[in-house]
């Protein structure tokens, strides 16, 4: 008989978004089960790699130095038409990082090294990937749900969350609806191929009136490109299914090079235009995450990284719940929070993809009129949540994002960044100004193993120099007067008190759950 395992959470699809959930939960001392239909891991480059904001995300997790080494700085985009070059374009050419925010740029990735980075980081909390077990049924109980797979084994886990992508089993086992379109007209097909003879200094966009091919060079390899083109169709208008024959037809015919030059093509696929939201993102005990919960118009690049983020506000709650931290509720702000967020980033994608078939249409248009400050992911915030506390400053509210700043060790003279501080499962709290030494002392001492404090000049045991002003500049805090920040594990406002209310933090943490 297939064996019966039980763990606290259940992830199903292993995606970037279920590997950071998973690696979150491990980190915690929360050992989840991650699971995926799969034979084997997949190779295939999809995404073209973390935005700024997953890029903040991932350096909590301990994979950015992994990631920024194997992956690429965005490329210039090189745009031609009938087969000649005509406009060369840098989206990112103004962009620079900021003190409080050191990643100004998304870094080239292809997905499957992502993957492979978060695998590996995952294996250091002892905790790897079950391949080949496919679920095929869900049914929950009071204090559990079962999952049923396809070789007649089962998992029973106290949490369960579908990472399993746009055609989703578990979205559809929970019958939830997955509102939205799909676009029939806009198609595309995609693969990774090896082209001879192309410089790799670019994202080659080729656009003519009656097509397009894009070619862009996949980090790390020595010929890999991601290719991506309007489809071939036949007699009767239909598109063409893909394959390497088609691929050096449609290279042939609109990079006007020879088609023998595209030398292998695998990991075809055909893509359509879907822009859905699922309409809960919590039943009971299960719940959705990634793709699972919502696919965008690939403009912007924001599907995957989306992905990302749900997890990462998904697996602190999870945390505290299974450790008796907090009641079940704090489960129903994951969809208070981050339904929004998608339902935005579906509104963010649309309007990029609208932007940029309007730009495709002229001679020297192309994708880069698919990015802008909004496909950063810097600016998503919470503000309308429960979980965002009282105060705020002439920059921040509770739910924003917690800018990072430079700054030093007070004791050591080291430089130190405030996402250093952030760094782990914690809440973090910062005083600003000698006054809240008090508070911080205090607020530390009654949880120590949920909150690490840090004063910003405030003579507090854990100090930090604030040289530059950077700190009370991405705060709001003005010179002279004095502030608490409490900082969610997310890394995000949680609250903004006074810098003498030692019982703020206290009161939050209570009242959270």
């Amino acid at each position: 008989m297939p064996p019966r395992t039980t763990t606290p959470v259940l992830i199903v699809g292993s995606g970037p978004t279920g590997l950071t959930l998973a690696i979150d939960l491990a980190r915690r001392g929360i050992a989840p089960l991650i699971i995926d239909k799969s034979p084997a891991h997949p190779r295939s480059s999809r995404a073209k790699g973390p935005n700024p904001r997953s890029l903040e995300v991932l350096e909590d997790l301990g994979v950015v130095g992994a990631v920024l080494a194997a992956g690429a700085e965005p490329l210039p985009m090189r745009k031609y038409r009938d087969g000649v070059p005509i406009a060369d374009a840098d989206p990112f050419a103004e962009v620079r990082a900021t003190p409080d925010s050191p990643y100004s740029r998304p870094r080239m990735l292809a997905q499957w090294q992502l993957e492979e980075i978060l695998r590996d980081r995952l294996a250091e909390f002892g905790v790897r990937v079950r391949l080949g077990a496919e679920v095929v049924g869900l049914e929950q109980g009071e204090d559990s749900v079962t999952a049923s797979l396809a070789d007649g084994g089962t998992l029973t886990a106290r949490y369960v969350v579908g990472c399993d992508g746009g055609h989703s089993t578990v979205r559809k086992l929970l019958g939830v609806p997955f509102e939205g379109k799909t676009d029939e007209t806009q198609r595309m097909v995609s693969g990774d191929v090896e082209v001879e003879d192309l410089d790799r200094g670019f994202w080659h966009q080729w656009f003519d009136e009656d097509g397009a091919v894009m070619l862009c060079p996949i980090p790390g390899t020595r010929a890999g490109w991601w290719f991506q083109a309007g489809p071939e169709t036949d007699a009767s208008g239909a598109p063409v299914p893909p394959s390497a024959e088609s691929f050096r037809r449609l290279f042939a015919r609109h990079a006007r090079l020879p088609g023998e030059r595209l030398t292998r093509a695998e990991l075809l696929s055909t893509y359509r235009v879907n822009e859905r939201l699922a309409r809960h993102y919590r039943v009971g005990r299960a719940f959705l995450a990634g793709d699972a919960a919502h696919v965008h118009s690939i403009a912007g690049g924001l599907g995957m990284n989306t992905g990302i983020q749900d997890a990462y506000n998904l697996g602190w709650k999870l945390a505290r719940v299974l450790s008796g931290q907090a009641g079940p509720a704090l489960l129903d702000t994951y969809e208070e929070e981050r339904l929004p967020v998608a339902a935005d980033v579906l509104d963010i994608s649309a309007e990029r993809l609208k932007a940029t078939l309007e730009a495709i249409r002229k001679p020297g248009g192309g994708l880069d009129s698919a990015i802008g400050p909004r496909t950063s992911g810097l600016g998503h915030g919470y503000r309308w949540s429960r979980l965002a506390g009282p105060g705020a400053t002439a920059l921040l509210h509770p739910g924003d994002r917690a800018p990072d700043a430079p700054c030093h060790d007070a004791r050591t003279g080291a430089p130190f960044r405030l996402f250093e501080a952030f760094t782990g499962p914690r809440f973090t709290l910062l005083g600003f100004g000698p006054g809240t030494a008090g508070a911080l002392r205090e607020a530390e001492s009654a949880h120590p193993e949920d909150l690490r404090a840090y004063g910003v000049d405030a003579g507090a045991p854990r100090d930090l120099t604030d040289d530059g002003g950077h700190a009370r500049a991405a705060y709001g805090v003005e010179p002279g007067t004095e502030a608490l920040v409490l900082v969610r594990p997310d890394n995000h406002v949680a609250l903004i008190a006074p810098g003498g209310a030692r019982g703020a933090v206290a009161a939050y943490l209570r009242d959270m759950g």
